[in-house]
């Protein structure tokens, strides 16, 4: 019998470890449980270096609201379930949904199903964009969740019937603001987008004006333009702009140092 291979992720250490229980009684599951983002990214990254990767992770909808009442994002997945954080590991509290977006990053063989305590049609959407397969209420029936569990390994997406409607309206207002974003900068001459992209890597106007060759003066009016032409006021509002537009940063390979907290 092919076993299944689960991760439960959740602070409610008592409702992790009980999830665990229940679905390690079933016979084709093994199971195991980790109380914060870090600690399952150590958990995936050890697996995946023994040879037994998981196959699916269970993510608590609200994971790191309980530590600080605020939660912190995660690039990618990290070593080992116990001890101090792998290197490069992100420490404190670290949220469900960036979690999920790390590890599609970092190992998209892992299905990931949300175990949310509300249905929120925005929420679920958003999980759904981060690379989820899954949203369940918490207070579902163990069979239920297994079914989800065996559905997603056959690349199933599962919603509750009742936050379908809601997630697919967030879905095609997402696509629509895409799209109005993406509109935007095609209005940009290809120097612009050039220049753009330099700005979503984070970099200073002198630090573009070196990559580019160009004066510190051209890049000023250059950044001005790209500004006017996204209908925007600020660097952070035309990197969000240009995010939503999928533009990514430039290159940052090269001789590029930090100095006062700008590259240049």
């Amino acid at each position: 019998m092919a076993r299944i291979r689960v991760l439960v992720v959740d602070d409610h250490r008592i409702f992790a470890e009980s999830l665990a229980a229940a679905l390690a009684a079933e016979p084709d599951v093994d199971v195991s449980a980790a109380g914060s983002g870090p600690a399952a990214l150590r958990c995936l990254e050890r697996a995946a270096a023994d040879g037994r990767r998981y196959d699916v992770m269970l993510v608590d909808a609200d994971l790191g609201v309980l530590a600080q009442g605020a939660t912190r994002t995660v690039p990618a997945p990290r070593g080992a379930p116990e001890g101090p954080p792998a290197s490069g590991a992100a420490a404190g509290p670290v949220d469900g949904i960036s979690l999920v977006a790390g590890v599609r990053s970092g190992q998209p063989h892992i299905r990931t199903v949300v175990l949310a305590e509300r249905d929120d049609p925005r929420r679920a959407a958003a999980a759904l964009q981060a690379g989820a397969s899954g949203w369940v209420a918490k207070d579902c029936s163990l069979q239920r969740l297994l079914t989800v569990i065996r559905g997603v390994l056959r690349d199933e997406t599962h919603l509750p019937a009742a936050l379908l409607t809601g997630v697919l309206r967030e879905l095609t207002a997402a696509r629509k603001h895409r799209t109005e974003s993406e509109q935007l900068v095609e209005s940009l001459t290809p120097r612009e987008r050039e220049v753009l992209r330099c700005m979503v890597a984070g970099l200073g106007r002198k630090a573009v004006a070196e990559r580019l060759f160009l004066s510190p003066h051209t890049v000023r009016t250059h950044m001005q333009n790209v500004l006017g032409k996204l209908g925007v006021h600020s660097t952070l509002a035309a990197v969000a702009l240009a995010r939503r537009a999928g533009v990514g940063p430039a290159s940052l390979t090269g001789d590029v140092v930090e100095r006062g907290g700008q590259l240049a």
